[in-house]
């Protein structure tokens, strides 16, 4: 049901007396399958739309607007569409790691074409049929972020647990031909896709450049919640260090070749091997900073500029920082460089090791308030206690395991604010509790 959620203020639909409530049932006769089917119809100048409302009433409302111009309605689902259920068993799958008892939607795996195009996340393309790679080139629904992992059909086939999962080079070259630009992820497992296959893979993938923008690489993460599952290597030291030399050195050969790296490596590997993260310029841009990619480094990279031209702050305050034991070090650096020009501001970094997951679990975001409650209470005595973004469910304040951001305040007795992984707003928080005086 194509159900509108809400009307953006100054809005064509909110001219035109369109309210929650009410159902968006076609646009020039075409039925409104999903999200993509309302942006790539509603996008012309001259559109004609059938609204549903409560009472059983039809609407038919004739539009003159400028092309491209919104119409301004939310949908209570925002694919309008159920997404799409990935039908793959990987060996690295991360949700086939998660404890019993959490919230229903952990366990739901999506691997949906739109939901990549709106939300950033990776898709394997194995569940869709020709039609639908038409359909994605037609509707332009471009960058889109693939799952990749490797380019060996008969190791993709092994990895993905799926028998049509071989032909990811020819569905990447349909999208890209068609003008379709292109994430991809590689998800490193040791013993599986690392070394040569490594090597393959950013090969292959860099042919198809600027089709294939950019390449990250991620490790595997290995919960302790994995009874029934394949046996599975973690990235120790010794892999990191190979990985880095590796993609090292692609990436001196691509940007001599084409003025690009193109392939990234997560923060994780970095930290693993104990060695020093790239330079701002290395990453581009951050073009996968959402994969992990890059973000100690624009943290880090942020700060300094801002702290050359540090704001006025006199107040003395306490504030006791969360983050995962990998990061740990990393954030003490960058909060010593806030205390050198704030001496009367005492910043302490707690970091809290991930029982819930496994102690092999180390990045800040999938930290649970269970963990952070039971091993940092003396957390009470500061003013202020900051928590990265991606603690929390992305749209609203709860974390992985259910506990509201309100019960954290309460446990606590202080404030506890969501900070996003940015300095101005970890600056701001530290020097004002998020009001920017």
């Amino acid at each position: 049901m194509n159900l509108i959620k809400y009307v953006e203020l100054g809005s064509i639909a909110e001219s035109l007396d369109i309210e929650p409530g009410d159902e968006l049932i076609g646009i020039n006769g075409t039925p409104v399958v999903d999200i993509m089917d309302y942006m790539f119809l509603a996008d012309d100048a001259d559109i004609e739309v059938e609204i549903l409302k409560p009472d059983g009433e039809t609407w038919i409302l004739e539009i003159e607007k400028e092309y491209g111009e919104p119409l301004g309605l939310v949908f209570e689902n925002p694919i309008i569409d159920s997404a799409k259920r990935c039908s793959n068993q990987c060996v690295f799958c991360f949700i086939d790691q998660l404890p019993k008892g959490m919230r229903e939607t952990l366990y739901f795996k999506d691997d949906d074409s739109r939901l990549s195009f709106l939300q950033g996340n990776f898709v394997t393309l194995t569940n869709l049929k020709d039609a639908d790679i038409d359909r994605i080139i037609r509707y332009r629904i471009s960058p889109i972020n693939v799952s990749v992992h490797t380019t060996d059909p008969d190791l993709r086939i092994k990895m993905l647990g799926n028998r049509f999962a071989g032909n990811i080079v020819e569905r990447l070259k349909r999208l890209t031909e068609g003008g379709i630009v292109v994430h991809a992820q590689i998800v490193m497992c040791p013993g599986y896709n690392d070394g040569k296959y490594l090597d393959e893979t950013l090969e292959t993938l860099f042919e198809m450049y600027p089709g294939i923008q950019t390449a990250a690489i991620v490790p595997i993460g290995l919960t302790r919640h994995r009874g029934g599952l394949i046996e599975m290597q973690p990235v120790t030291q010794v892999i990191a260090e190979d990985t880095i030399s590796r993609v090292h050195a692609f990436q001196k050969k691509a940007l001599k070749q084409s003025g690009t790296r193109f392939a990234f490596l997560a923060d994780e590997f970095y930290l693993q091997a104990k060695a020093e993260m790239p330079p701002d310029e290395a990453y581009e841009g951050y073009l996968q900073f959402e994969d992990g990619v890059g973000m100690i480094r624009k943290l880090a990279t942020e700060m300094e500029a801002l702290l050359k031209h540090p704001p006025k702050a006199d107040k003395k305050r306490r504030i006791a920082i969360v983050t995962g034991t990998a990061a740990y070090e990393s954030m003490c650096e960058l909060t010593e460089s806030v205390s050198t020009h704030y001496p009367q501001v005492d910043i302490r970094v707690f970091p809290v090791i991930n029982r819930f997951f496994g102690e092999r679990i180390t990045v800040v975001g999938l930290l649970t308030a269970q963990d952070m409650m039971e091993q940092i209470p003396e957390a009470k005595d500061y003013d202020a206690l900051l928590l990265a973004d991606s603690v929390f469910r992305a749209e609203d304040d709860v974390t992985l395991d259910d506990v509201t951001l309100e019960a954290l305040i309460d446990y606590y007795g202080i404030p506890v604010y969501r900070v996003k992984v940015n300095a101005r707003d970890l600056l701001n928080h530290i020097l004002y509790g998020g009001k920017n005086e």
